[in-house]
């Protein structure tokens, strides 16, 4: 149950973070195309606002028979350029020139202002004329640099020409390095407008009125940090890729989503494209939805967890005392049944030590020495909680008051083997009342005798004891059977269901008793529990052998 909760709020919190991010690309997305089309109709209005100039300016040189530098530099200055006119270059004229005219064109032109002019480069052969760089205001010395260029002898110039001749509007250029660049390689573009001779537009062209223009000052005049921000800005000469990147403002990193929007720059289709600064990361409010839906779904699991093992402690407990209540009745019936067991034992020791003691002091002396023999084993049994009890250790207690004389020598020599209580009681009894024979008449009763008792297991659940006398008193082939032999092969082989083989050879006694080892699920009540979250005491009991 904490795990499904936890799932559950985790499921909910993600799909709040997918909305809300959803509906931050949305918005995002919105404020791209907003973005693109604001920079979009900027350039379009700047490019306007130049051909404006250049529309102006054709009208003046068309009523004019020769363009005067002073007059060319009056006008340019009368336009008074402003704002709106950021990233042009300035506004030149450029005449065409015939081949056969291009000295007297150089020389007059020098004359007319003052300063060294010379075409370059020079018309090809098989080219009518030339299209130089003549005026060019504000004059510069960036602009100086570009002051006699044949701009009809590079192919992107010439096509643009050709095309405004058309069309009899203003036209930009293609991609180019504008001349004035000097060893720079910054992309610009060039905006025509011919000028025709008054009433022959079809027939002769006179120039072009024309404004040169830095791409990258171009993009960057109408770009701002509150409109842009992080985001990038790019501008291509036609298709939106690498090789027509004419200007660009680069964002803080890619993210590959981008919004595009074309848009004819004097009848030149060109490409805004603008760029997301976000990447694939989550935004603020989705952070902090995540963050505390998952503070909530594991704060919710914990309490789940917490009220689940409460709710698991509780039970078990429920089911411990269930189970004590049963093992109190258990125990009761038990102790009964153990109690009328011990009687009956007494009662059998008592009859069969009556019958054979001659007088009252030898009942009393019988009577206490078995009796003892139980108490020892219950002792041991005691010790074990009445669970399972070694072999070794009742043959010690049975044998402990013979271990410590120096007059006889006692081995025991055997293998770690559990008896169940009721098969040790009735063993302790058996090794008992071999002692006692042995102290009275056998290899315990005088110096030097020995008594060795080995055991191994003839099989998992049986072991055989052998009890073996020497050294002691030569025993006679025909002697009286005693209440001792009795209880071992009547009382002792019925309580240990195999029989006994008692033999009182001359050279001393040998009693082989067979004894069951069972495992503790035969005879134990019950295995220790501890049922979690509650403090229970280890109660062992055990049934009927």
């Amino acid at each position: 149950m904490p795990v499904v909760i936890f799932l559950l709020i985790t499921a909910i919190t993600a799909l709040s973070v997918y909305a809300i991010e959803r509906g931050e690309r949305r918005r995002e997305q919105a404020q791209l195309n907003e973005t693109a089309q604001v920079i979009a109709s900027s350039l379009d209005r700047r490019v306007n606002t130049s051909g404006s100039y250049l529309i102006a300016g054709a009208a003046l040189i068309t009523t004019l028979d020769r363009v005067p530098a002073d007059l060319f530099r009056r006008f340019a200055t009368e336009l008074r350029l402003d704002a709106d006119y950021r990233g042009a270059e300035g506004i030149g004229w450029a005449p065409i020139v015939p081949s056969g005219q291009i000295g007297s064109f150089e020389r007059m032109v020098q004359a007319d202002t003052g300063e060294p002019f010379r075409i370059t480069p020079r018309p090809e052969a098989g080219s009518n004329f030339a299209v130089p760089v003549t005026f060019l205001e504000p004059m510069s010395e960036r602009n100086a640099r570009a002051i006699g260029f044949d701009m009809y002898s590079e192919a992107v110039r010439r096509s643009a020409m050709q095309k405004a001749i058309e069309t009899g509007r203003p036209t930009a250029s293609g991609r180019i390095v504008l001349v004035q660049e000097g060893q720079g390689r910054d992309s610009g573009f060039i905006i025509y407008m011919p000028v025709f001779e008054p009433g022959t537009r079809d027939e002769l062209i006179r120039g072009f009125v024309y404004g040169p223009f830095n791409s990258q000052v171009f993009l960057d005049s109408v770009l701002t940090r509150e409109l842009v921000g992080q985001r990038g800005v790019r501008l291509y000469d036609g298709e939106p890729v690498a090789a027509n990147l004419v200007a660009a403002h680069a964002p803080a990193r890619r993210t590959g989503r981008v919004t595009r929007i074309e848009v004819d720059l004097a009848d030149r289709p060109m490409t805004v494209e603008v760029e997301s600064a976000r990447g694939d990361a989550l935004s603020l409010l989705s952070m902090i939805t995540l963050l505390f839906g998952i503070a909530v779904a594991s704060l919710s699991m914990l309490v789940a967890r917490l009220l689940t093992q409460q709710a698991h402690e509780d039970q078990a407990a429920l089911d411990f005392y269930a189970e004590q209540n049963s093992i109190r009745n258990s125990l009761t019936r038990e102790l009964n049944h153990r109690v009328k067991n011990t009687l009956a034992n007494v009662l059998s020791i008592v009859a069969l030590t009556r019958r054979r003691a001659h007088s009252l002091e030898d009942f009393a002396s019988g009577l206490d020495g078995r009796i003892r023999a139980l108490s020892a084993t219950h002792d041991l049994l005691t010790q074990s909680e009445w669970g399972t009890t070694p072999l070794r250790a009742v043959l010690e207690a049975e044998l402990a008051p013979y271990a410590n004389s120096a007059e006889s020598i006692l081995k025991l020599d055997g293998p770690e083997v559990d008896l169940a209580p009721n098969d040790a009681l009735s063993f302790g009894l058996a090794i008992h009342e071999l002692a006692t024979n042995a102290s009275k008449y056998g290899s315990l009763s005088v110096e030097g005798g020995q008594l060795d008792v080995t055991w191994h297991q003839l099989r998992e659940n049986l072991v055989e004891v052998l009890w073996q006398e020497r050294g002691g008193p030569t025993v006679a082939s025909e002697r009286p059977r005693g209440f001792g032999t009795e209880l071992i092969e009547k009382i002792v082989a019925h309580e240990l269901k195999h029989p006994v083989e008692l033999d009182f050879a001359p050279q001393g006694v040998r009693c082989v008793l067979r004894v069951p080892v069972r495992k503790p699920t035969e005879f134990r009540m019950r295995a220790r529990n501890r049922p979690t979250g509650v403090q229970a005491r280890e109660a062992g009991a055990t049934s009927r052998g």
